[in-house]
């Protein structure tokens, strides 16, 4: 398994790639990261996984098992991809057995993000709103589901998110994350770096015109704990019966848990 990358810091800084950072800055340096990367997000999405976050992505909605009037909250939602898959996803099984319409909003704290995702389409069910992980301006026990894609790398506060996130979970509500991982065997780790590390920060340049940002995406994934710690964490925020999957030997990994 790839080590994960560690430096000495103290609680008044925090990870930004490999640098250590002011806790205070680090917001709104991945703010000006995702600001710069929001009109290519998507296909940059493809080019790096080369298609395969699409299949990660399917595969966590199934785990998902969205249902006819249910409330999702999807944390660091970005353009929405995952949001709008619930909710396509309950209305086939709404369309099959009756019901109301699911409901999804999409939070993220990047404005950019958000407008990119509302170029999309609007849609009757979903709603966006510009917020933070650490704070999410929900009531308690307000969502059957809660899922975060790919964000919970870029939070500053781990442990603040994943409990809000909890809070505004329902007794019985199921969490999801979905996030790069650390690769389950030396050679694939191997293989992986040296795409990381040598390939997509050129593609971020080429396509998105943006190297620096792409080269923090490939180091904020490798600072990111492994399987097992990050699942302790989850475990921590009082999600049970926590279990892991690994994506395409470990590259990514979906952490599902309950509130009881």
């Amino acid at each position: 398994m790839t080590d994960t990358f560690q430096t000495s810091r103290s609680d008044d800084t925090a990870s930004f790639g490999f640098k250590e950072v002011p806790r205070t800055q680090k917001q709104s340096l991945v703010r000006g990261v995702f600001d710069r990367s929001a009109r290519r997000y998507d296909l940059m999405n493809d080019v790096m996984s080369l298609g395969i976050h699409r299949a990660w992505k399917d595969m966590t909605i199934t785990r998902a098992n969205p249902r006819p009037g249910e409330v999702l909250i999807d944390v660091a939602g970005g353009t929405g991809d995952l949001a709008r898959a619930f909710l396509d996803r309950a209305e086939e099984r709404r369309a099959r057995n009756g019901g109301e319409p699911a409901r999804a909003v999409v939070a993220d704290i990047n404005y950019e993000m958000l407008k990119a995702g509302r170029k999309r389409g609007d849609d009757e069910r979903l709603s966006w709103a510009c917020v933070n992980a650490e704070c999410l301006p929900f009531g308690d026990a307000t969502a059957d589901c809660v899922m975060i894609g790919f964000g919970i790398r870029n939070v500053t506060d781990r442990a603040r998110a994943l409990a809000d996130m909890h809070r505004v979970l329902k007794p019985g509500g199921r969490f999801l994350c979905l996030e790069f991982s650390h690769p389950t065997t030396r050679a694939l780790s191997r293989v992986y770096d040296a795409w990381s590390f040598n390939a997509i920060p050129r593609l971020g340049q080429l396509i998105a015109k943006d190297r620096d940002s792409y080269q923090y995406l490939v180091e904020s994934i490798r600072r990111f704990p492994n399987q097992n710690d990050f699942r302790r964490e989850v475990e921590e925020a009082g999600f049970k019966t926590v279990s892991v999957t690994n994506y395409s030997g470990g590259i990514a990994a979906l952490h599902t848990g309950w509130k009881i």
